[in-house]
C-alpha cells in the first residue's frame, strides 16, 4: 500500500485556465523537476511525480472535504476543480528509500533553510548587504509589518556553515521560532509548527512527550525540563548528522560548482556570531559542508545567483526590450518553458563577462530563476527506529545514545519561480535593506562598536612626570 500526495493547481478567484492549460501547467513543473532541478540535486532528493487524470466528481468531493483544513492565509485561491488533472507525488513524511519500516512510526522533519550565503557581487549597492545575511535583515521588516510578533534568531549561514556547534545553535534557534521554516510530523500528522501565520507558541515540553518514545523507547528518564532538554538535544543531532549526511551516490550533473569562499562565511547580525563579540572571540570557525550532501547542493544552487537582484534587475529589462520589440520570441527563449535537456545546459555558461547579447542577459536571468527556486526548497528528513539487526551498510542509519534510525532525505518545493516576480524582488531587497539601515543598524551599531572596543587589547602608557 502506497502512500501518496495529490497536487491541484491553485489560481486566483475567476483566472480559470483551460483544461489544456492546466496540463500543460503541470506538465512544466514535472519537466522541471526531472530534467533541470534532478541534475542539480541528485535522483535520490528530487521526487518529481507524475501527472494523472481524476474523476471530476471525485475532486469536487475531495475539494469539499479539504477546505475546511485549508490555512486562511491559502484561501485567496481556488482549488482547480474543473480539470481532472492532477500531481501524484510519494509523501515526504515517509520513508522513501526502504519499505520494510513502513509499519513502524515515522518521524519528519521539514526545514526551510532559506539562502545560506552573502552576496560577493561588486553590483551590491549597500555595503550593509556585504555583512549581513537576507533572511535576518528580513526578519525584522517581517516583523514591523506583522507577520511575526518576534524575530527569530536563526540564521542560514550558521546552518550551512558545516560547523556542528553553529549548526546547533540554527536549529535551536529554529525549534523556538519555527515561523514557516519548521514541521515536526508524526505518522504524517503535523506535530509541531505553525499551521498559519501567527504568533507560534514553542512548547516544548508537548513536543519531548511525542518524541519521548523515539529518543528513549525503554527508558524511564524522568520527565520535567531535564528530560526536554535532552530529548530537543537529541532530535537536534540527529537533524544534523542527517543534513551532513550523503544518500546519493550519484554526481550532481555537470554542474560546475561556484567557489563557496567567494562570499563571507558568517554574517554580521547572527545571535550565535553576536554572542562570540561579546566573549571576546572575532573569529567564526566553519567546517564546510560535505559535497554530497544536500545542503552543499543546495547551497551550489542558491549561489547561481552570481550578480544580486542589484546587478540581475538590468539583464532583465533588457531581456524585456527584447521581448518588447519581438514578442514572438518569448516561446524560442525558453521562458515558459519546456524545460527539458537544452533548457538545462544553457544553465551551464557561469561567466560573468557581459557581451551586451540578449542570450547572455537571459541565461543570468534563468540562472537567478533556480537560485531563487533553491533558496526557497524545503528539506524533509524522515526517520523511523532501526533495530541493530535491521542496519547494514546499504541503509543509512543515524545514532542516537539509545536509539537508531533509518532515514531518508528529501527536497521539496521546487516550482520555478516565475520570471514575472524578478521586479517584485528588485523592489523587495530596497525595501528589506532600507528598513534594516533605518530601524536596525542605527540603533545597534554604536552597541556593537562598543563591545568590540572592549574586547581590544588595551596598552598602558605610562609618561614621566
Amino acid at each position: 500500500q502506497r502512500c501518496v500526495v495529490l497536487r491541484f493547481l491553485k489560481s486566483p478567484p475567476n483566472q480559470n485556465k483551460t483544461p489544456e492549460e492546466i496540463l500543460h501547467h503541470l506538465q512544466n513543473i514535472v519537466d522541471f523537476g526531472k530534467h533541470v532541478m534532478k541534475q542539480f540535486f541528485g535522483e535520490n532528493y528530487v521526487h518529481h511525480g507524475e501527472i494523472i487524470q481524476l474523476p471530476l466528481d471525485f475532486v469536487r468531493q475531495l475539494c469539499l472535504k479539504i477546505q475546511p483544513e485549508r490555512p486562511e492565509c491559502r484561501c485567496d485561491k481556488d482549488m482547480d476543480t474543473l480539470s481532472g488533472y492532477a500531481m501524484c507525488l510519494p509523501n515526504l513524511t515517509r520513508l522513501q528509500t526502504f519499505r520494510f519500516t513502513e509499519h513502524r512510526p515515522i518521524l519528519c522533519i521539514e526545514i526551510k533553510p532559506k539562502c545560506g550565503f552573502i552576496p560577493f557581487s561588486s553590483h551590491v549597492s549597500q555595503e550593509i548587504k556585504h555583512k549581513v545575511c537576507r533572511y535576518c535583515m528580513h526578519q525584522h521588516l517581517k516583523v514591523a509589518n506583522g507577520k511575526w510578533k518576534r524575530p527569530s534568531k536563526y540564521c542560514p549561514l550558521d546552518l550551512f556553515s558545516g560547523n556542528k556547534q553553529r549548526m546547533h545553535f540554527a536549529l535551536k534557534s529554529l525549534l523556538q521560532e519555527a515561523q514557516n521554516n519548521l514541521k515536526i510530523f508524526k505518522n504524517g500528522e503535523l506535530i509541531y509548527g505553525c499551521k498559519d501565520d501567527q504568533d507560534c507558541v514553542s512548547d516544548w515540553n508537548e513536543l519531548a512527550r511525542h518524541l519521548k518514545p523515539f529518543f528513549f523507547p525503554s527508558n524511564g528518564l524522568v520527565s520535567g525540563p531535564h528530560c526536554t532538554r535532552t530529548i530537543v538535544k537529541e532530535l537536534i543531532h540527529v537533524i544534523t548528522m542527517a543534513l551532513l549526511s550523503s544518500t546519493d551516490t550519484c554526481r550532481a550533473g555537470d554542474m560546475k560548482t561556484v567557489p563557496i569562499s567567494q562570499g563571507r562565511s558568517y554574517c554580521e547580525a547572527s545571535a550565535f556570531n553576536k554572542e562570540l563579540v561579546r566573549n571576546g572571540k572575532h573569529k567564526l570557525e566553519s567546517s564546510g559542508l560535505p559535497r554530497g550532501c544536500l545542503l552543499y547542493k543546495t547551497l551550489q544552487a542558491q549561489m547561481l545567483d552570481m550578480l544580486d537582484i542589484e546587478g540581475l534587475y538590468p539583464l532583465y529589462n533588457r531581456v524585456e526590450q527584447y521581448l518588447e520589440e519581438f514578442p514572438e520570441e518569448r516561446s524560442t527563449l525558453q521562458i515558459d518553458g519546456p524545460y527539458n535537456e537544452a533548457f538545462y545546459e544553457k544553465l551551464l555558461d557561469l561567466s560573468l563577462e557581459d557581451d551586451g547579447t540578449v542570450a547572455f542577459a537571459l541565461t543570468k536571468v534563468q540562472q537567478y530563476r533556480i537560485a531563487m527556486t533553491a533558496k526557497d526548497c524545503s528539506i524533509m528528513i524522515a526517520l523511523s527506529p532501526c533495530l541493530q539487526d535491521e542496519c547494514s551498510e546499504q541503509r543509512p542509519v543515524v545514532l542516537t545514545s539509545k536509539s537508531r534510525f533509518t532515514f531518508s532525505v528529501s527536497v521539496l518545493d521546487l516550482d520555478l519561480k516565475p520570471y514575472e516576480s524578478i521586479p517584485h524582488q528588485y523592489k523587495l531587497d530596497g525595501e528589506i535593506v532600507n528598513y534594516y539601515l533605518k530601524n536596525v543598524q542605527a540603533k545597534e551599531d554604536p552597541v556593537m562598536s562598543n563591545l568590540f572596543k572592549e574586547n581590544e587589547d588595551c596598552t598602558l602608557v605610562l609618561h614621566k612626570v
